[in-house]
C-alpha cells in the first residue's frame, strides 16, 4: 500500500496544488481506493461487504470458518474477538495473508465502558452533562483500541418510551432534544478530533430507524408511526449523531411503512444520503438480511442480498447472505458491478478515513493497556459519572444522608457482587476491579451488617427462560437473616430491582415491578419499624408506586458500574449531593404504557374536577380522555430528581412579550435559590408550548437547560436565550419552520413542576 500511495502522490501532486488541504487529502483517498479497487476481482470486492464473529454473544449463531476466511480474504471484517491485547492482535494479523493485504474493520460492542466501566448509557443521559458523557466515550476509546479495536456500535440513539422495551439502557431516554445533544457527544468522545488518530474509535450510530418504538415494547417487533412523528420525535437524535461525524450507521430489525429497514431505499438512500448528505457506511444488524425471509419481503436469501444492496446497506453483519449471493446475482444480471463497487468503496473509504491503510494495525502497542485501562484518570471518570447518574426519587423526613457512625443492616442479593455492577453489554468489564456496594460503603463505615435477604426472583418463565429456579426453603432462610440483622441496625439500606440479565437485548418484559419475593422482603424490612433506604439496581423505569410506603428514601441507581460502590457510599453520607435528572419517566404501572412528558393533549383533555363541588365532581369525568382505574400523571415525571437541599423558584421575567422578525432575541430570566442547609446542584430546565399551530403540538417541549451550583441561601439569575429556533417544528409538508402566534415558556424544575409566562412572536407585522 505504501507503493500505491507514492505514485498516487507523484501523479496528482501538480493537479492539486491549488486546492485546499481537505481537497487534496480528498483527491488523494479517491484515486488511492480507485487504484487498489481496479486491482481487486469481484469475489474481493465482495469480501469487503462481509462482517464475521466468531462468537455469539450478541447474536443467535457464529460465523463457520470465521478466521479461515480472514486469511483467504473471504471475510474483510470482523467484530466481537476478545481476549488479552496480543491474541487480540494476532487476529489482526491475518490482513497480511489476503492478496491485497486490505485491513479489517476490528469492531466491538463497547456500549458504556471498555475495562473501565461506566453507568449504563441510560443512566448516564440523568446526568445532563454531555461534557462528562463525551469523555466517557473518550475513554472507551483510548481503552478499545489500546487492544487494537478500531470501530463501535454504539452510540444507540434510539428514542425509547416503553420501559418494557429491554434495550431502554442503551439509550438515553424519550426526548429528542437531549437525546441528541447525548447522540453528538458520544460520537465526538468515541471518534475524537482525528479519525486517523491511534486512539480514535468509528462510531456506529444504531439503530435506524425507529427501533425504539417496537409495538407492545417487544424486541425486534414491528415499529408503525406516521413520518411526521419520526422527524418530529424519533429522527433528530440519529441525524445529531450523523451531523457530529459518525463513520456508520446500523440499520435496526423492524419495518418502516411495512418495509424492514435494511431493504428501505426511502430511508438509507433518499432520507439518510440525499437529504442529510450522510457520507460513511451502512452496516445492518446481526443476521437482518437473512431475518427479511421471516419478515416476508424475501422469498430466499439471494433476493433478500439484492434488495439490501440496492437500497443502500453496504455490509453485511454475520448473515453471509451477500458474500454466498452477490457472484451469482451478478452473473445473472440482477445487480451490477456498480452496485458492489459503491457499497465496497464506502467500506474501503472508512478504512482509509481510520488511517488503516497506512497501518493496518493502527492503535496497537502491547504497552498501552499497561498504561490506558483502569488509570485513576479513568477511574476518575468512572466515579462523577456514577455520582451523576443517580437519581434521588423520595426523601422522606430527610433520613438522607446518613450519619457515618449509624449501624447499617445491608441487605439485597447483589450487595457483594462486583459483576453485577455491569449490564449485559460489559463484554470487557474486569470484575475484580470493580467496588461492590458492600466495599464502598464499609471504607467509610464499617460499622455494617450484609445479608442477601432474597432471592432475585420468584417468577417462574423468567426463571426457566434464564435456566434458574426458586428455592423456597432458601428464601425462607435468606428473609430471616436479614430481619434479624435488621433488628440490630439504625437504618436499612435495601439493594434491590433487576439482576443484570434481566434488562438489555431480547429482555422485554410485561411485569416491570419489582419481583414478588423482593417486594415481600421490602414490607417484611420495613415492619421492623427501622428507617429503609431503598436502592434500585435496574435497567429501565420500574413500576414501584406500590412500594414507595415501604422506604423512606428511593434511588434510581441503575447499574453504575466499576466505580459503583464508591459513588454509592458518597451520596449515602452525603459527601456528594444528588442532583440526577430521570430521562425517561415512570410509569404508575404498564396500563399507563407508552408514557412521556412531550405528548399531544386530544379534543377532549382531562381536567381534574372539583373536589368541593359534589355536583362538579360526579359530572366532571364524564367523556374525557382519561382512566377509570388510575390517574394520568406518572408516578415520576422527565426532569424529576430531588436534592438534599430544596430550591426555590422565582417567577419568570421576559424581555418582551410581543416580538416581530426571526432575528430577534427574546431574553428569560429566573431566580434560583437554594433554600436548604446543604449545598447542590439543579438542572434548571425550559420548556416552550406552541398552543395553535397548522399540525398538533407537544403540551410542552424541552429547548434548553442548564445548570447552576449554589451554596445554602445563595441566589442566582439564569438567563436563557430563546429564538426562533426554540419555535421551529415540522409541518404538514415536513418542513422545519415555525409560525407566528402566541406561545408558553415554563422554566423548572422537572416537565411537571415548572413557572409559566407567555409571549407572542409574529414573522411581520
Amino acid at each position: 500500500m505504501k507503493n500505491i500511495e507514492r505514485i498516487v502522490l507523484i501523479l496528482f501532486s501538480v493537479s492539486v496544488l491549488t486546492s485546499s488541504c481537505k481537497e487534496k487529502e480528498e483527491i488523494k483517498k479517491d484515486q488511492i481506493i480507485t487504484l487498489l479497487m481496479e486491482k481487486m476481482s469481484i469475489e474481493d470486492k465482495i469480501a469487503q461487504l462481509n462482517l464475521v464473529t466468531p462468537t455469539s454473544k450478541t447474536g443467535p449463531f457464529a460465523t463457520k470458518n470465521v478466521y479461515e476466511k480472514l486469511k483467504d480474504g473471504s471475510a474483510g471484517n470482523i467484530y466481537s474477538v476478545m481476549g488479552s491485547p496480543k491474541s487480540v492482535h494476532r487476529k489482526y494479523t491475518y490482513v497480511d495473508s489476503t492478496s491485497h493485504k486490505i485491513p479489517f474493520m476490528f469492531g466491538l460492542d463497547i456500549i458504556h465502558g471498555y475495562k473501565t466501566v461506566f453507568p449504563i448509557p441510560l443512566a448516564l443521559s440523568c446526568s445532563w452533562d454531555t461534557s462528562l458523557i463525551r469523555k466517557t466515550a473518550r475513554v472507551a476509546a483510548v481503552e478499545a483500541t489500546s487492544y487494537g479495536y478500531n470501530w463501535t456500535f454504539s452510540p444507540m440513539v434510539d428514542l425509547t418510551r416503553d420501559p418494557r422495551w429491554g434495550r431502554v439502557m442503551e439509550g438515553s431516554g424519550e426526548d429528542p432534544y437531549l437525546g441528541s445533544l447525548i447522540a453528538a457527544a458520544m460520537v465526538k468522545g468515541y471518534q475524537g478530533d482525528d479519525l486517523t488518530s491511534p486512539t480514535s474509535l468509528m462510531a456506529c450510530v444504531k439503530h435506524f430507524g425507529m427501533y425504539g418504538a417496537s409495538e407492545a415494547g417487544r424486541d425486534y417487533n414491528t415499529t408503525d408511526m406516521s413520518r411526521l412523528n419520526m422527524y418530529q420525535n424519533y429522527l433528530p437524535p440519529y441525524k445529531a449523531a450523523i451531523e457530529a461525524g459518525a463513520g456508520s450507521i446500523m440499520t435496526s430489525f423492524n419495518d418502516i411503512d411495512g418495509v424492514p429497514a435494511t431493504v428501505n431505499k426511502w430511508l438509507l438512500t433518499d432520507l439518510l444520503r440525499k437529504e442529510w448528505g450522510f457520507d460513511g457506511f451502512v452496516v445492518t444488524d446481526y443476521n437482518c438480511i437473512q431475518e427479511l425471509l421471516p419478515h416476508g419481503v424475501a422469498a430466499d436469501i439471494q433476493e433478500a442480498a439484492i434488495k439490501s444492496l440496492k437500497a443502500g446497506v453496504d455490509m453485511d453483519m454475520a448473515s453471509e447472505s451477500m458474500a454466498a449471493t452477490l457472484t451469482k446475482s451478478l452473473e445473472e444480471g440482477k445487480i451490477s458491478e456498480r452496485d458492489i463497487d459503491i457499497a465496497c468503496r464506502r467500506v474501503l473509504d472508512a478504512k482509509y478515513k481510520l488511517g488503516l491503510f497506512d497501518d493496518p494495525y493502527r492503535g496497537y502497542d502491547p504497552e498501552r493497556p499497561k498504561i490506558d485501562i483502569l488509570s485513576d484518570e479513568n477511574k476518575a471518570i468512572a466515579k462523577e459519572a456514577a455520582l451523576k447518574s443517580m437519581v434521588l426519587l423520595k426523601n422522606e423526613n430527610d433520613i438522607l444522608p446518613l450519619k457515618k457512625d449509624c449501624k447499617i443492616a445491608l441487605i439485597g442479593p447483589h450487595v457483594t457482587d462486583q459483576f453485577e455492577m455491569f449490564s449485559m453489554w460489559s463484554f470487557m468489564g474486569d470484575g475484580s476491579s470493580v467496588t461492590s456496594i458492600y466495599e464502598g460503603i464499609k471504607k467509610q463505615n464499617p460499622n455494617i451488617e450484609v445479608a442477601k435477604g432474597t432471592q432475585v426472583t420468584d417468577d417462574k418463565m423468567i426463571l426457566n427462560r434464564q435456566n434458574g429456579f426458586f428455592d423456597i426453603e432458601k428464601q425462607e432462610e435468606l428473609e430471616k437473616e436479614a430481619i434479624e440483622k435488621a433488628n440490630k441496625a439504625d437504618v436499612i439500606v435495601a439493594v434491590l430491582g433487576e439482576s443484570r440479565n434481566m434488562s438489555g437485548e431480547a429482555k422485554s418484559m410485561t411485569n416491570i415491578s419489582l419481583p414478588d419475593c423482593q417486594r415481600k422482603l421490602l414490607r417484611k424490612l420495613k415492619a421492623t419499624g427501622k428507617p429503609v433506604v431503598l436502592l434500585l439496581t435496574h435497567g429501565r423505569p420500574l413500576t414501584i408506586q406500590e412500594d414507595l410506603p415501604y422506604a423512606d428514601a428511593i434511588f434510581a441507581s441503575w447499574r453504575l458500574g466499576t466505580e459503583a460502590g464508591n459513588a454509592i457510599a458518597d451520596i449515602l453520607f452525603g459527601n456528594y449531593n444528588p442532583s440526577g435528572k430521570l430521562t425517561m419517566t415512570f410509569p404508575r404501572n404498564v396500563g399507563q404504557i407508552p408514557i412521556y412528558y412531550n405528548h399531544k393533549n386530544t379534543g377532549r383533555p382531562f381536567t381534574e374536577p372539583d373536589q368541593n363541588d359534589k355536583k362538579k365532581r360526579r359530572g366532571g369525568l364524564k367523556f374525557q380522555s382519561y382512566y377509570l382505574d388510575q390517574v394520568n400523571t406518572p408516578l415520576f415525571p422527565f426532569g424529576y430528581g430531588l436534592s438534599y437541599t430544596s430550591f426555590e423558584y422565582g417567577e419568570i421575567k421576559l424581555s418582551d412579550t410581543l416580538l416581530v422578525g426571526k432575528k430577534q432575541t427574546l431574553l428569560a430570566k429566573i431566580t434560583i435559590t437554594n433554600t436548604g442547609k446543604y449545598a447542590g446542584e439543579e438542572t434548571v430546565q425550559l420548556y416552550i408550548n406552541d398552543p395553535v399551530a397548522e399540525v398538533t403540538r407537544p403540551v410542552k417541549e424541552l429547548k434548553q437547560f442548564q445548570k447552576v451550583f449554589l451554596q445554602p441561601e445563595e441566589s442566582k439569575e439564569l438567563t436563557f436565550n430563546i429564538s426562533t429556533e426554540d419555535l421551529k417544528f415540522y409541518n404538514s409538508e415536513l418542513k422545519w419552520d415555525w409560525e407566528s402566534g402566541d406561545f408558553n415558556v415554563y422554566v423548572g424544575t422537572n416537565s411537571e413542576e415548572v413557572k409559566a409566562a407567555s409571549f407572542t412572536w409574529n414573522k411581520r407585522n
